[in-house]
């Protein structure tokens, strides 16, 4: 496939409330190619998970997908019906939730649930492909036999690892799999994940507040804030000269392992999702905001080879 295995644009998801709609996510766009991979980052709140929700919709009531268009390898996600995008998911588009524990069944051994994963596509796998799937993710073949309460974090993750890849997907979506272990076994989980993933020839999506790891794990990066992504470009770009205020505030509030400073965050808080504030969504926290930036939201706009950012301040290449 030569063109992108994902397309998403103008991908916008509300929630009703009793004070209004609450745009979590509000006009996304991006292509995914096969075989890349692409980090989301931001802080809590600013969409990233929603995202991924939205692709796999599974955004439920009081929640709702208002706009926008998801294409998967050329299919309307969004306009599938329920039997097609019940084959679609895993299948084709796979997840890798954030909570191992609370995504596995607690009263079915693992194998269990691999074998409910291949009746609902109508597959008969042969006695060794568990173990198989399972050993690609460096478990013990007697893991099969185990409850997820029997299972370290790291191990339960690589389950649902093994679960994503097991029906080779062109699409891995990761939600923050890394969030609640050590850092040792962040590198560990990490490495399996690239490494099926290049077994399988997937691209991936991952969700990360932890720009270092997205540093190391990512080519393209996308930096959500109030659900929307306010600047996408190459890692090594973004990293070396990032553009966006945000941005630069997100790197610069990383700890040095080089150069002793004082540590710098980023002041105030985002905004509330119900009562957005006019123009740049990041205005009431910029540093450099001017008074354009309080009237007009900007749209995104190139500022290199394959790097965009939604500033009024950044002129275009």
């Amino acid at each position: 496939m030569s063109g992108p295995v994902l397309e998403v644009a103008d991908l916008s998801v509300r929630y009703r409330t009793p004070v209004g709609p609450a745009y979590a996510v509000d006009g996304i766009g991006f292509n995914l190619m096969p075989r890349e991979r692409m980090g989301l980052v931001g802080e809590s709140g600013s969409g990233k998970s929603t995202t991924v929700l939205a692709l796999m919709r599974m955004i439920r009531p009081p929640g709702e997908i208002s706009a926008g268009h998801v294409r998967l390898e050329g299919r309307d996600v969004l306009a599938l019906s329920e039997e097609d995008l019940r084959r679609t998911r895993f299948a084709r588009m796979s997840l890798v939730p954030q909570g191992a524990m609370s995504s596995l069944n607690p009263v079915l051994p693992i194998g269990a649930q691999f074998a409910d994963l291949f009746a609902a596509h109508d597959i008969d796998p042969d006695d060794g492909h568990v173990a198989g799937l399972l050993s690609r993710v460096g478990l013990p073949p007697a893991v099969a036999a185990r409850f997820p309460h029997e299972l370290s974090g790291g191990m339960k993750q690589r389950v649902c690892i093994a679960l994503a890849i097991a029906l080779t997907p062109a699409v891995i979506l990761a939600d923050e799999p890394t969030s609640a272990l050590d850092v040792v076994v962040q590198k560990q989980v990490l490495a399996t994940l690239g490494r099926v993933q290049q077994d399988i020839g997937a691209a991936i999506i991952l969700i990360g507040h932890d720009m270092a790891l997205m540093a190391h794990f990512v080519d393209r990066i996308g930096v959500m804030y109030a659900g929307r992504l306010v600047e996408t470009g190459p890692v090594k770009t973004v990293f070396r000269s990032p553009t966006h205020p945000y941005t630069k505030l997100l790197i610069g509030a990383l700890p040095s392992l080089t150069a002793r400073r004082a540590f710098q965050g980023i002041p105030g808080v985002p905004p509330s999702l119900t009562e957005r504030p006019p123009g740049c969504p990041f205005q009431t926290r910029c540093p450099i905001a001017e008074a354009r930036c309080r009237i007009e939201a900007p749209a995104p706009r190139p500022v290199g080879s394959d790097h965009l950012v939604a500033c009024h301040l950044v002129g275009p290449a």
